[in-house]
Formats: C-alpha cells, structure tokens, sequence
C-alpha cells in the first residue's frame, strides 16, 4: 500500500489529478492516511516540493479530507514550535516542515482560520522563540519567514508581524508557497456578438460627444493661497559652486584622540568623525605613544558608540582595536580576556572582543613582508612614476625591473617572493590570547551565561578557541594548548547546539593539524583514542551534516597521522 501511493503522489502531475485517482481511499484506509498524513510529512523529508503541494492539494480539494488537512496542520507546527525539535533535528528537515506548514496555510479558508485562530497565534509565539534562540541563521531566517506567513493569515485586517533579515532564493521560494497559484488558468471564450455586449455593458456610459467633461476646480482656503504666494520657488538660488566644504583636521596624537573620543561636546561631532577615521593609522605610527595608553584606549574602543551615522564605523572601531592589540598585545590582551567573563556587558560587546582577539593574532603570527620579486613569470613589472616625486633614490631598483622586463630567459622556475627573515610575534603572546578565554567558561554569572541561554556566544567563542590553536603552530605553547583544549571539547561534545558542536570538531582539526606529532603520541594518546570513538559516533548519528562532514574530516585526519607514524623507521 505504501509504495502504490507515494507513487501516486510522486507521479502525479497536479493535487487534482491526484484526487481523481485516489478519490477518498485517505479517510477510508488508515494505513494510507498513516502514510499520507504521518510518513510523508513527519517522519520523511526528501520529498520534493512538487510532492508536498500535491499531497497537500490533495488533502483540501474535498470536504471529507479537509479535517485531515487541519489536523495535519496542527502536527506541523507542533513540531515546528517544538525547542526539542529545532534543536535535534537536521535543517533540511526543519525546511521541510516549513515548507509544509505554508502549503497548509495557503488551502485554508477564512471560517477555518477563525475557528484554530488561537491555536496558530500560540504555535506562532512558541515556535519564533525557539528558532531565533537557534545559532544557525538558516534557522532563524525560516522561524522569521514561518511567523510572517501565519501572522498575515490571522491578521488581515490589522498589523502584521514583520522581521528584518536578507532574502535569499530559499526565502523567495518559501513566500511563494504562501500564495495558492493554479497551475493553469482558462479564460473562457464567447462569440465575438457576446464578447463585445458583454464588454460593452461592463463599462461606465461615455458621453458621446468629444468634449472632456468639466469638473469643478476644488475650492482652496484662504491659509493655502497664502502659503503659495510666500512661496520661496521664485527666488534665485546663490551660487554655491565655488564654496569649499570645510575639512576638519584630525588630532596628530593619541592623547588628543583619547580626548576627543571621551568628550560629550556636540560641537566637536566632526572632529569626533574625523578621530575615529584617522586612529588606525595613527595608532600604527606611534607605537611608543601607543603602549603608553594602550589599555586606556582598548577600553574606550570596547565602550565606543556611534555619535553620528558615520559610514564603516563598526570595521573603522574593529580597525582601530586590532591595532592597539598588536601594538602593545600582552597588556591589552589580558584587558579583553578578562572583560569577556565580566558583569555589565551586551552580548555584542563580548562577540567583538573574540573577533578582535582573532584578526590580531593572525595578524601577529602573519611574517610582515617587502618581498621582492626574483624573476617574473607571465606578467611583466608595471612601472609608474608618479609626477613630482623624488625618483632618484630608486633608479637602480627601476632599471634592474626594466631590463629583467626585456630579457629573456629560460628555465628560470615560477617567481617566487623572499620573505624577510623575523620571528613569529605570536610565538610569545599565543597563551595570553588563550588561556583566558578557557578558564572560566563553566561559571555562569548574572546577567552571562555560557553554558544555559548564551550558547551562541558560546559557539563563537568555541570557533576563536579553534582559529587561535590553528594560529599557534610551531609556537612554544601549542602543546599545553592543546591539552587544554582538547579536555574543553571533551567537556561540551555532547552539546545540543549544532553550531558549538561544529566549533567543537574545528577544535579537534586545529589540534591535529597544530600540535606536533610526537607531543600528540606522548601527552595525549588516551585522550586521542576516546576522541576516535566519539568521532565515529558524531560522523553516524549526528544529524547536523556539516558536523558529520568535520568528523569524517578529522578521522581522515587521525588515519594520515597514523600512516606517518608507520612510515617512521624504529
């Protein structure tokens, strides 16, 4: 019975076409109405669209099967609404069900919403909540779009809900389910005496004469024609071509900015604009007066808020963090480290503060470079002499380019870039950027907690503890890093939070790939073995995709590391 009607609905090429097949055998079978209303919807989700509004269709095109319908709907956004559900459930599955409850939604009559209005209202709420409690945007976009469908449904006459977000093709396709298109639309044909009588008795009477009929000009009060004879239109404008906008000159020291920044002058708004735009590049010139103030700066970053509509302040404020961080990192990095497990600060603030930590160490643990070119390949040197400048000291550099441009030379290899010879300024940093942000994360406080509503900080924080592992290869601490971090993702792997669990195997690849081999075998062979097997288990049951892809990743990994071991003669 199963197959012969999946295969019905399958091959069926409209709801219609479907109903005269299998006319009402859903309400009489109930092995048919247990696959039609429960396998197909709740247990399965590989279903195309096609499908889904064809057994939909099916469902509401008959007076008997509508109570089906209804009830179905109700199942829909019971497991829609259901934390449990968000929570454990793969994405695919939770468009599936999106995508179900909106066919739904479109079927329905006025006199049917009516009568479940409160039902929806309260499906609504609970199942908003739940998705935009969710780390995936994905998820948070469909509990947006779902909450916007069901609030114009029971809303028609007063406001609707509506969210902010970025459509996409997925988001398009979902508000196009909303609207119940028939797949073909005939429009009935008359002879052409009937079409034009009726055509002609379906249009407003026309005088037959060519004048245009004279409406009478609407009286304007006696305040509106004064205003228009005040008007200023008839005044001739100044002109303003030659007028040069006044430019504000930026502080030339970092004092100076400090003082602008913490001022509460509404005339100094520009000057403030002007601060904020010029205090990266001043902060990298200045690297004594820098470390002088460093920490002082750093907090007035991380408390730093738009005074005007300044374009680029968020990446202009990040900019201007990253390069106090690196300019004086140990001092600043205990300062941030230590404010992300402090009282008092937004969600937003603490997010900012692992963002900045990562762009400076990568920074840091990047080689600073003037590479020169040794020999080019395919493209040859393009050499600009910008008028008016001082070219003298550069002549042997311009001629050695122009006649390496006209040579010809054979079997030279690919050009390469020589790299100045200088340390990796991460190397003595990397355990005050980790070891921080590490301790603390089991003890909730007031207003912070990582391991209850706060997971998605959590989970941003689990992907910098990641990128910060992978950044420290080859340092002094990769070793005691990685212990440390190999027991934080033994603490959280059973998470139930997909984007921490992703973060968590990330964790993993970093170690494999950062810590030395010979450190991996000594300190963590145990503890690599119990990761093995979980990993197994992550990569089989897991339903989140991504997190399955990363254990395959890092078993895959793990076999490579022992292949190098069997390849190392004893």
């Amino acid at each position: 019975m199963e197959a012969v009607v999946l295969g019905f609905v399958q091959g069926a090429p409209g709801a219609d076409v479907l109903s005269r097949l299998l006319g009402n055998l859903v309400v009489k079978n109930k092995k048919a109405q247990f696959v039609m209303t429960q396998k197909m919807l709740l247990l399965q989700y590989g279903h195309t669209t096609a499908v889904l509004q064809n057994l939909l269709g099916y469902l509401s095109l008959d007076s008997l099967r509508r109570a089906l319908l209804l009830r179905v709907l109700q199942e829909l956004l019971e497991t829609w609404s259901s934390s449990s559900a968000v929570k454990h459930s793969p994405a695919e599955q939770q468009l599936y069900i999106s995508k179900a409850i909106l066919i739904c939604l479109s079927h329905l009559k006025g006199h049917e919403i009516e009568s479940c209005r409160q039902e929806l209202l309260t499906s609504m709420m609970e199942g908003v909540k739940c998705h935009l409690d969710s780390s995936l945007p994905q998820l948070r976009r469909l509990g947006m779009v779902v909450a916007e469908s069901i609030s114009l449904k029971i809303n028609t006459e007063g406001p609707v809900l509506k969210f902010e977000y970025e459509e996409d093709d997925e988001t398009r396709e979902l508000k196009s389910l909303l609207v119940q298109t028939p797949p073909f639309c005939v429009v009935p044909s008359f002879p052409e005496d009937d079409r034009s009588e009726k055509a002609g008795a379906a249009l407003p009477l026309v005088p037959e004469s060519n004048e245009k009929p004279h409406t009478a000009a609407p009286v304007k009060p006696d305040e509106e024609l004064d205003a228009e004879l005040d008007s200023d239109d008839d005044l001739t404008p100044y002109d303003m071509s030659e007028d040069k906008e006044l430019k504000i000159k930026a502080p030339v020291y970092i004092r100076d900015c400090i003082e602008v920044l913490t001022g509460s002058r509404s005339e100094d708004v520009d000057k403030w604009e002007a601060t904020v735009k010029a205090l990266e590049s001043l902060v990298r010139k200045n690297p004594a007066a820098t470390r002088e103030v460093s920490v002082e700066l750093a907090k007035i970053l991380l408390h730093l808020e738009e005074k005007t509509c300044i374009e680029g302040f968020v990446e202009l404020r990040q900019r201007a963090q990253v390069a106090v961080l690196t300019t004086d990192p140990i001092p600043v990095a205990k300062y941030l480290t230590s404010q992300f497990y402090s009282l008092n600060y937004s969600l937003r603030q603490r997010m900012d503060i692992l963002d900045v930590l990562v762009l400076a160490a990568q920074e840091l643990s990047c080689p600073k470079f003037h590479g020169k070119t040794k020999h080019s390949g395919a493209q040859k040197p393009c050499i600009q002499l910008l008028p008016g400048s001082d070219s003298s000291k550069d002549w042997r550099r311009i001629v050695d380019e122009r006649i390496k441009s006209k040579t010809r030379r054979f079997d030279m290899g690919q050009s390469h870039v020589e790299l100045a010879s200088r340390p990796n300024e991460f190397n003595s940093v990397a355990g005050h950027f980790f070891f921080p942000l590490i301790q603390h994360f089991d003890r909730p406080l007031t207003t912070f907690d990582l391991l209850g509503e706060d997971h998605l900080v959590l989970g941003r924080l689990v992907h910098t503890l990641a990128i910060l592992m992978y950044l420290a290869v080859n340092t002094v601490a990769v070793t005691a890093m990685g212990k440390a971090l190999l027991e934080f993702v033994w603490a959280l792997r059973f998470h139930t939070d997909s984007y921490v669990r992703q973060g968590l195997l990330s964790c993993i690849s970093s170690l494999l790939l950062s810590v030395p081999t010979e450190r991996i075998l000594a300190d963590m062979t145990e503890e690599l073995l119990e990761t093995q097997s979980w990993l197994g288990d992550v990569m089989e049951k897991d339903p989140d995709g991504d997190c399955r892809r990363l254990a395959l990743q890092n078993l895959l990994l793990m076999e490579n590391l022992k292949k190098k071991l069997e390849a190392i003669p004893s």
